[in-house]
């Protein structure tokens, strides 16, 4: 390993608490063993579960955390006999990663199997978040058994996980109506979707605009409108999926989804490769709003808090290019 990523910045959560909590702090990162790699970062994808699975106590899990799921940078050593998610791998090679521990940092080491090529399609920042929407969108999808002509109801469309919909829904021919506000609805018109303005009389626009059935209804914002609309628009609740309004699944008996879930974790690990290649291939994009450097991770995290950041946020580290 280079002498220079034998120390890096991460940061972590101290104990269980906000981000205005956490240190950023410089840690010895530890040599790759076999199946593992050391990865420089170049940038980190910013989530709202990054700030959410450390807020407070959770079984299991004792701080001090490291924070971040998601990166993009370059492979700096290797482990004996590795290969990482999509094969052979050197130093050099720019990789992607999700579902790893750490990834607010200068440099970890990570998993191989976690890593993927870098798509050299997108921009560092891009292709830091182009996993975890992009698999929780392909589970939406999988989960409501959506099919080539039908037509659907997407709650949240102009937020990251409703473009990723968008974009893997019109590769398979699905037609969705997406709400949004009036002034992010050219973004779901520009990603091949049919905009709905949210708020009071949201059903009958949506019919109106359907002219037909809608065949399944999903959840990326959690409000009991979203629900309350799929729930008067759906005929079966097996279709109608959330990632963020667990009480009200358990309440209406409709599906609920997220990557702490074991069959939600093996299904998004299953499809990071396809996902991967179709942004190498230029069908999917990622939309970045903002970068932050690595050390205003509080704020950038703030500004995801805040709802509407116009897209994805990534944390440069100093050293990046």
């Amino acid at each position: 390993m280079d002498s220079e990523v034998l120390n890096a910045h991460h940061w972590i959560a101290p104990s269980w608490g906000p981000p205005e909590e956490w240190e950023f702090v410089e840690v010895a990162v530890p040599a790759p063993r076999q199946g593992e790699i050391t990865v420089r970062v170049r940038a980190a994808g910013v989530n709202p579960a990054d700030a959410k699975h450390v807020a407070a106590e959770r079984p299991g899990v004792e701080p001090p955390v490291a924070i971040g799921y998601e990166i993009s940078g370059e492979v700096v050593a290797i482990g004996a006999d590795t290969t990482i998610g999509s094969g052979e791998v050197a130093v050099g090679d720019e990789v992607i990663a999700f579902r790893v521990q750490g990834g607010y940092a200068s440099a970890v080491t990570i998993p191989a199997s976690k890593a993927f090529r870098k798509p050299t399609t997108l921009t560092h920042a891009e292709a830091a978040n182009l996993l975890l929407a992009g698999t929780t969108a392909a589970e939406m999808l999988a989960v409501t058994s959506a099919e080539p002509g039908e037509t659907i109801l997407l709650h949240g469309a102009s937020g990251a996980v409703g473009v990723s919909v968008l974009q893997q829904a019109a590769l398979r021919g699905i037609r969705v109506i997406g709400t949004a506000s009036e002034e992010r609805a050219a973004v779901v018109r520009g990603f091949g979707g049919i905009p709905v303005v949210y708020g009071e009389g949201l059903v009958e626009r949506v019919r109106q605009l359907a002219d037909g059935p809608i065949a399944a209804a999903l959840d990326a914002v959690g409000t009991d409108e979203a629900i309350d609309a799929s729930l008067a628009l759906v005929r079966d609740r097996g279709r109608i999926v959330t990632i963020a309004a667990f009480g009200r699944a358990a309440d209406e008996g409709i599906i609920a989804i997220a990557g702490s879930m074991p069959a939600s974790a093996r299904f998004r690990d299953e499809i990071r490769g396809e996902l991967a290649s179709l942004a190498q291939d230029g069908q999917l994009v990622v939309p970045v709003a903002r970068t932050f450097a690595l050390a205003e991770a509080p704020a950038a995290l703030a500004l995801v808090a805040g709802g509407h950041p116009g897209g994805k946020v990534a944390l440069i580290p100093a050293d990046s290019d």
